[in-house]
């Protein structure tokens, strides 16, 4: 009876490796995220540090050149930007417990109401309502409420992105090489090189192209609703843009928070808003973002609401946002790898005819 089974032992041992990988990415997932994330912002930056590059004749200066107006240019900003949207956002946070109570005592229904001019028996009915599941809308208020500061607060690592963002900017061809010469043979290293270049291509491309639309969005959304005389704009403007930058639910929560500023502070045409904000989703999707997006990703859109939804379910925000990149590189590699097998395929087939020449 045979006791060791070799083959048997390289499977247990390879088993073994994977689940203390699996375990060490649970345990490191801060660091992974802050690395992956530093990745994303040098490719964000890669072309501009190549274009100064090429002026400044140094590398190294290029990148200083790059953070230096990069940063001043958003302190700029803040300059002119900042202190209109700090009172606006002081007041909503000073509002914000009297709404809340209004809310839960279903006040709120015959402020509306009069307002819009609703019915007194729709008027009760509201409030009713309102009063009947206070617990069940502070509860998921103060959840909301503390989920978002709890992820704020576990974010911090997000300062350190910019610093790892130098080395990958620096020695990002270095670590491209070294991967590329890990594998044997002239074959298998160029074909890794494609892959290589094929998903810094689109990576950069990708995070390029999500800035632009986050940024547009900050711009219009917040000028559109200062122009509608809609309270709070220039606090709830650029924070909807911003939040364009996660894919797919990042625009829904954008504009779930404009309403419902809008209708907590009593606005008087809220439909105007809700209009507004179904264009501008219908420009964003099917104008701005192919036009800026292209066909780099090459995703069918089943595939990109699967990959949202299983990425909020693994990763939360952060997953969500890494899923489409994820599944981008995922189509990449998959389409590199057929393409390599079947030239290896073909390789190892001898021609018919062919003699051998002695």
């Amino acid at each position: 009876m045979k006791f060791f089974d070799s083959r048997a032992f390289r499977v247990l041992l390879t088993a073994g490796v994977f689940a203390l990988c699996l375990f060490f990415v649970y345990l490191a997932w801060r660091t992974i995220i802050a690395f992956i994330f530093a990745v994303f912002f040098a490719y964000l930056l890669e072309a501009p540090v190549e274009h100064f590059a090429r002026w400044l004749h140094g590398r190294g200066r290029a990148i200083a050149a790059v953070y230096v107006i990069l940063f001043g240019g958003l302190a700029i900003l803040a300059l002119f930007t900042a202190p209109r949207a700090t009172i606006e956002a002081e007041r909503l946070s000073k509002q914000l417990p009297e709404i809340s109570d209004k809310i839960s005592n279903g006040q709120i229904a015959y402020q509306v109401g009069k307002k819009r001019g609703w019915s007194a028996e729709t008027q009760q009915k509201v409030q009713q309502f309102m009063e009947k599941h206070r617990d069940q809308i502070v509860g998921s208020a103060e959840g909301f409420m503390n989920r978002a500061a709890a992820g704020l607060r576990e974010t911090w690592w997000l300062l350190l992105v910019p610093i790892l963002a130098v080395f990958f900017l620096k020695d990002g061809a270095e670590f491209r090489d070294v991967i590329v010469h890990f594998f044997e043979g002239r074959q298998r290293r160029q074909f890794i090189s494609t892959m290589v270049e094929d998903l810094n291509s689109m990576l950069g491309h990708y995070m390029r192209a999500q800035l632009a639309l986050a940024a547009l969005a900050m711009v219009v959304i917040t000028l559109v609703l200062w122009a509608m005389r809609v309270p709070y704009s220039f606090a709830i403007g650029p924070a909807a843009g911003a939040l364009e930058f996660i894919p797919v639910v990042g625009p829904i929560i954008g504009g779930a928070l404009v309403l419902a500023v809008a209708f907590g502070a009593n606005y008087d045409h809220l439909i105007f808003v809700l209009i507004f904000l179904l264009i501008w989703r219908g420009i964003q999707d099917y104008i701005t973002a192919p036009k800026i997006m292209g066909g780099k990703l090459e995703l069918h859109p089943l595939a990109v609401l699967f990959g949202v939804l299983a990425g909020g379910e693994v990763g939360g925000v952060i997953g969500v946002f890494l899923s489409i990149p994820i599944m981008a590189a995922i189509r990449i590699l998959w389409r590199g790898f057929q393409l390599y097998r079947t030239q290896s395929d073909l390789q190892s087939v001898v021609p018919e005819g062919a003699e051998t020449v002695v």
